[in-house]
């Protein structure tokens, strides 16, 4: 597992956020994750919410990534990859997460 997989977490995708060297340490149990949602509700959330297209990073329908919702899940929690984010929609979701926490952009 690495930083921009997608994977299954219980019944919705999410985005692996954590950095690799957490990630690929096995004893490390802990992954930071976005949770990815198909709500057209969520979509309107603002610049937190950052959309995703169907059909990238292996999603079936047009997704959208929660910054807003950040979270950490053991990695039990993972059941299946579905795929990868390509690289321009990291950098959008890592933008989405600095507006919700209120870090500096500069």
């Amino acid at each position: 597992m690495k930083r921009g997989d997608i994977y299954w977490a219980d019944r919705r995708p999410v985005l692996i956020l954590s950095h690799d060297g957490f990630n690929q340490a096995p004893g490390w149990r802990s992954i930071i994750v976005v949770p990815l949602s198909t709500s057209s509700a969520q979509a309107k959330r603002g610049p937190t919410a950052i959309p995703i297209p169907e059909g990238t990073g292996g999603l079936k329908k047009q997704s959208v990534a929660l910054c807003h919702q950040v979270t950490t899940l053991d990695r039990s929690k993972l059941v299946e990859q579905i795929g990868a984010l390509p690289g321009e929609f990291l950098t959008q979701i890592e933008t989405g997460l600095k507006i919700a926490m209120d870090i500096d952009q500069a």
